[in-house]
């Protein structure tokens, strides 16, 4: 009995023996699997934040970058055509200007006696500045002296009769008047008649003119613009000027007496003569002076 019962016992300590020896190798693999599971877990971890941080920075360094540079060229884009066309706006506008009235054809005339001697000669540009009333403003109109627009006409003055000059086109008709009082001639007498395209009509004269003047069998020429008031709403401009009313020889203009703004050949040489003696004489005193004080000095010594 005591044999029969100790059999069970040590089977049962070897069941128990096998059964924790074979306990042993599921725990091992129990232990594998828990390890194999763990860094498995840590692999996998490790491996998915890693593509997430990167990423992370990839997307914030590439959004950033171009979002900073479009702002910038945005803005200097957007400021240079602003700050341009702000200038074009506030320029001022200049204003308009009218242009100048050219100077006027020179034209020639002449006045005969009897349809073959000529009497009276005349070359002159003839220009006029007129108004119409007290508050409006000037309008000047050239002669045109072409032989299809003027008529030419007068008449000769001999024996104390005056001689005139009328020419005349579709615009405009003005008549000079010159007298011969002894044996020296003027203009004294201009009347002018101006047909405006709107149908107005201007007309002024003056008889009491003294203008022109030289003596009876020469011209009076003067080359240069002259202006001339011939009344408060009239002025006369002439250009090229040389008249002969009287005494013409051959049908040419005699000896010519200019007028003072022409003159300045004798002029000139006048004022350099007077600068060149004044200076003389300064010398000469000058030197007087130095010569007494030197004398002067001598006699102390």
């Amino acid at each position: 009995d005591l044999v029969t019962s100790s059999l069970p016992a040590t089977q049962e300590f070897s069941t128990s023996k096998i059964l924790s020896g074979s306990s042993s190798p599921t725990t091992s693999k129990h232990s594998s699997a828990a390890i194999s599971t763990a860094l498995l877990h840590t692999t996998t971890k490790s491996t998915t934040e890693a593509p997430t941080t990167m990423h992370h920075n990839t997307t914030n360094s590439t959004t950033e970058a171009p979002t900073t540079m479009h702002h910038n060229t945005t803005n200097s884009t957007t400021e240079a055509p602003t700050t341009t066309h702000s200038n074009a706006t506030t320029a001022p506008t200049p204003p308009p200007t009218t242009p100048p009235v050219p100077n006027p054809t020179v034209g020639n005339y002449s006045v005969k006696s009897d349809n073959v001697t000529v009497c009276l000669l005349a070359k002159m540009g003839l220009q006029f500045s007129f108004k119409m009333s007290e508050n409006s403003s000037f309008q000047t109109l050239n002669f045109d002296p072409s032989a299809n627009v003027t008529e030419v006409s007068g008449t000769c003055g001999s024996g104390g009769n005056d001689s005139s000059l009328l020419l005349k086109s579709d615009e405009i008709t003005v008549h000079f008047v010159f007298t011969n009082v002894s044996q020296k001639f003027r203009l004294h007498a201009l009347t002018l008649s101006v047909n405006l395209e709107n149908g107005n009509v201007f007309n002024a004269s003056n008889n009491n003119l003294s203008l022109w003047e030289a003596s009876v069998g020469s011209s009076y020429m003067c080359r240069k613009e002259q202006s001339y008031n011939i009344t408060d709403k009239l002025t006369l401009n002439t250009f090229q000027l040389q008249v002969q009313p009287f005494a013409v020889q051959n049908n040419k203009f005699n000896t010519a007496h200019e007028c003072s703004m022409d003159d300045t050949s004798l002029l000139i040489p006048i004022i350099v003569g007077a600068a060149l003696a004044g200076l003389i004489v300064i010398v000469m005193i000058a030197y007087v002076i130095g010569r007494r004080r030197t004398y002067v000095g001598y006699q102390t010594l």
